[in-house]
C-alpha cells in the first residue's frame, strides 16, 4: 500500500504547507490505512471514514497542539491519530498494549481530552476555554461533535452556558445522519431541514455581505447604523437555533470539500464569540459496504476488504441476541411489554424487537437519563417497561435509576448488557462497575444467570416482581444450549448447589460458575473438597443458601468478573458481619484500577479468575486460612 504522503508526516506542521490536491492525496492514504487497519483488528471505521477531510482541516487550520482540538468520543478520530504521529504504531490499534481505540491522553499531546461516552466534548471545551480565559492565555480551541450526540442532554447544557458566556470557542457539528443508528428526535430532523436548505445559506452569505459593506463611523451614527442591521438581519433571515442561543453559525459546509472546509474553519477562528460550523459528512465514506451499511460499519470486528463481509467462525447466538428473542416471546402473551434502547438497536439486538413489535418500542437517541425516566413514566402508565442498555451506559443513568425509579418502587426491569469485560473498547466500556453502584439502592433487585438458559429464565421470573430488577448478561456468544423448551420462571432469591465441599465452596456469579467448576475438577485431582454455588441473586441475596455453605465448608470464595469494591463478594462479608459469622473468605474479582483494552480471556488469566487462577489462588490461600486458626 502507498502511504508516501501519510508516511512522511510525524505531526500536523509537516503538511501545513501542502497544497490541496496534496491534501485530496492524503485522504485517500488515509482511508486506505483506516480500511486496511481495522479489517484486521476491528474497531470504529465508519464514523472515522466520514472524518477524515475534517480531521486534515482541522489540524491544517488551526495550530495544534498548541490550540487545543477536542473529540467528541473516538469514533470519529482515527485520522486524527494518524496525523499525530501514530501512523507506525497504528497496526496495534485495539490490541493489548497497543493503540487505543479511543482517544487517550497518556498516548498524545494531542489527544487533549478523553471520553468512550458520548456528548462530553462541549462540557469540556467550555471548562478549557474558562481555564484559558482566568489564565489570560490565548490559544485557540475547537471541539468537533456529532449531531447523534446532539441529541443528548449533556450537550445542551454546555450550549446554554456557552451561549451565555459568549467565550471565543468553535464547535463544529459533524453532522452524517446517524449517531450509531439512524438518528433519532426532533432536533435530528432539524438538522435535516437545515441540510436541506441551500438556498438560504446562499441568501445567508449575500445579506451578511452586503450588511458588512455599509460604512459605519463613530459614535452614536455607528450604534444606529448597527442596530439597523442587526434589525434587517432579523427581519430578511431566518434564524436557527444556534443563532438563537448567541452563536455565530457557519454551514452547512460539505465536510469533504477541503477548498471549502479550510477557509471556514479560518474565519471561524477570527469570530469574537462561540461559533457553529456545521459541517456535512457521510459516514463510511470511500469504502462501499460502510457506505451502504453505516450501522453495521459503525464498530465491527475483522472483515473481508473485498466483500465486506464480517469474518466470524460459526457460533452460538450472542446473549444480548438471547435477551431480544426472550423479550419477543414474552411480548406475544404480555401486551404490556415495551422495550426502550438508547441509540443501541444494533448493539443490543433490540431491532430484532423493533421489527416483531414497532409500536412497543422506542429508541429515544444517546439520552441514557431520558431513557431510564422514561421507562419510569411508562411503568406509571400501566405497561412493563425493559430498557436494554450497556452496563458502561447505565453509568449515566444513575441519578434517575437512584431518583424516578427505584424511589417510586416502580417495576422496570434494566437488561444490563455487557456486564464484565468487554474486550477491545477497553477502559471506558468495561462493564465492571453497575454491581456497585446498583447494589446500594433500596428497591433495586440484581440477578444474572451462569447461561443463556437461565437468562431466559430470570427474564420470566423478572416480570412478575413489583420491584425494579437489573438483570446483568455478558458481551459476547453464549454457551450454545438449547432453548427450545418452554419458558418457565425460577423461584426469585434462590441460587443452586452445584457440588459440595468441606474445604472451601466457591460462591460464584454468572458466566463465573463454569471456571468455578472447572477449578473445583482441578483442585480435586490435588485431593482439595471444593463446594461450588451458582448466587443467581446478588440482591437478594439467598441467605438460606448461605447458612447452609457456612454449616458444612471451612473457607469461602466468591468469584466475580466485576470489581471486587462494593460489588458480589462484598455483599456476602456484608451478610457474614451482619450475623457475626467468622469464616475465612477470599474475594476473587477484579482490582480498584482501570482496565485497559485486550481480550476478557487475557485479563481473566491475569487477575487469576479463569479456572487455573483461581485453583492457584485456592491453593495458596486456604493453607494460609488453616495456619491462621492454629
Amino acid at each position: 500500500m502507498e502511504t508516501k504522503l501519510l508516511a512522511s508526516i510525524q505531526s500536523p506542521k509537516d503538511m501545513r504547507n501542502w497544497s490541496i490536491l496534496q491534501l485530496e492525496e492524503l485522504a485517500k492514504e488515509i482511508r486506505r490505512v483506516i480500511i486496511e487497519t481495522t479489517a484486521q483488528t476491528g474497531g470504529h471505521i465508519g464514523a472515522s471514514l466520514g472524518a477524515v477531510e475534517l480531521a486534515i482541516a482541522l489540524h491544517y487550520a488551526y495550530d495544534t497542539p498548541q490550540d487545543k482540538l477536542i473529540w467528541d468520543i473516538g469514533h470519529q478520530a482515527y485520522a486524527h491519530k494518524l496525523l499525530t504521529g501514530r501512523y507506525q504504531t497504528f497496526s496495534t490499534l485495539r490490541q493489548l498494549n497497543g493503540l487505543s481505540g479511543f482517544l487517550k491522553r497518556r498516548e498524545s499531546e494531542y489527544d487533549v481530552w478523553e471520553a468512550g461516552h458520548a456528548s462530553t466534548s462541549l462540557s469540556a471545551a467550555m471548562g478549557i476555554a474558562s481555564a484559558r480565559d482566568l489564565r489570560h492565555q490565548k490559544y485557540r480551541i475547537v471541539a468537533v461533535i456529532g449531531d447523534g450526540a446532539l441529541t443528548a442532554g449533556m450537550a445542551w447544557e454546555a450550549l446554554n452556558q456557552i451561549g451565555q458566556t459568549k467565550t471565543n470557542l468553535v464547535i463544529v457539528v459533524n453532522d452524517n445522519s446517524m449517531s450509531i443508528a439512524p438518528n433519532v428526535g426532533a432536533f435530528s430532523r432539524y438538522l435535516t431541514e437545515l441540510r436541506s436548505a441551500p438556498a438560504y445559506t446562499r441568501m445567508k452569505q449575500e445579506i451578511e455581505q452586503l450588511l458588512d459593506s455599509v460604512p459605519v463611523f463613530g459614535g452614536p451614527l455607528r450604534k444606529t447604523i448597527e442596530r439597523v442591521k442587526d434589525l434587517l438581519h432579523h427581519a430578511v433571515l431566518p434564524r436557527n437555533v444556534f443563532e438563537e442561543l448567541g452563536f455565530k453559525y457557519y454551514g452547512p459546509i460539505d465536510g469533504h470539500n477541503l477548498s471549502e472546509l479550510i477557509p471556514v474553519l479560518r474565519n471561524a477562528q477570527l469570530v469574537d464569540g462561540p461559533v457553529v460550523v456545521h459541517v456535512i459528512t457521510q459516514k463510511g465514506r470511500g469504502y462501499r459496504p460502510a457506505e451502504e451499511r453505516p450501522g453495521e460499519f459503525h464498530g465491527p470486528g475483522p472483515f473481508e476488504i473485498q466483500s465486506g463481509q464480517f469474518i466470524k467462525k460459526p457460533q452460538p447466538p450472542s446473549y444480548s441476541q438471547v435477551f431480544s428473542q426472550t423479550l419477543i416471546e414474552l411480548a406475544k402473551t404480555h401486551p404490556e411489554i415495551v422495550a426502550i434502547t438508547a441509540a443501541m438497536p444494533d448493539g443490543t439486538k433490540l431491532d430484532l424487537f423493533q421489527k416483531a413489535f414497532p409500536d412497543r418500542f422506542f429508541d429515544v437517541g444517546i439520552a441514557e437519563q431520558h431513557a431510564a425516566t422514561f421507562a419510569a413514566g411508562l411503568a406509571i402508565g400501566g405497561m412493563r417497561p425493559v430498557f436494554a442498555v450497556y452496563s458502561t451506559f447505565l453509568q449515566r443513568a444513575y441519578d434517575q435509576v437512584i431518583h424516578d425509579i427505584c424511589h417510586q418502587d416502580l417495576p422496570v426491569i434494566l437488561g444490563v448488557d455487557r456486564a464484565g469485560i468487554v474486550g477491545g473498547d477497553g477502559a471506558t466500556h468495561q462493564g465492571v462497575y453497575d454491581i456497585s453502584f446498583l447494589r446500594a439502592v433500596p428497591n433495586m433487585e440484581i440477578a444474572m444467570g451462569k447461561d443463556e438458559r437461565e437468562l431466559r429464565q430470570l427474564l420470566v421470573s423478572a416480570l412478575d416482581r413489583p420491584h425494579p430488577v437489573a438483570l446483568r448478561y455478558p458481551r459476547g456468544a453464549s454457551r450454545g444450549l438449547d432453548l427450545t423448551e418452554p419458558l418457565k420462571p425460577l423461584p426469585w432469591g434462590q441460587g443452586e448447589w452445584l457440588a459440595h465441599g468441606g474445604d472451601a465452596t466457591i460462591i460464584a456469579i454468572g458466566p463465573m460458575v463454569y471456571h468455578a467448576l472447572t477449578a473445583r475438577e482441578i483442585l480435586a485431582e490435588e485431593g482439595y473438597d471444593i463446594g461450588v454455588v451458582n448466587a443467581r441473586f446478588i440482591k437478594p441475596l439467598d441467605t438460606a443458601l448461605l447458612r447452609q455453605v457456612v454449616q458444612e465448608t471451612r473457607a469461602i470464595v466468591t468469584l466475580e468478573e466485576h470489581v471486587v469494591a462494593g460489588g458480589f463478594g462484598s455483599a456476602i462479608n456484608e451478610w457474614l458481619n451482619a450475623e457475626a459469622i467468622e469464616l475465612p473468605i477470599l474475594n476473587a474479582g477484579l482490582p480498584d484500577e482501570f482496565i485497559d483494552h485486550g481480550s476478557a480471556s487475557y485479563y481473566l488469566n491475569l487477575y487469576e479468575l479463569n479456572a487455573e487462577g483461581l485453583a492457584r489462588r485456592v491453593r495458596t490461600w486456604l493453607p494460609q486460612t488453616e495456619r491462621a486458626k492454629k
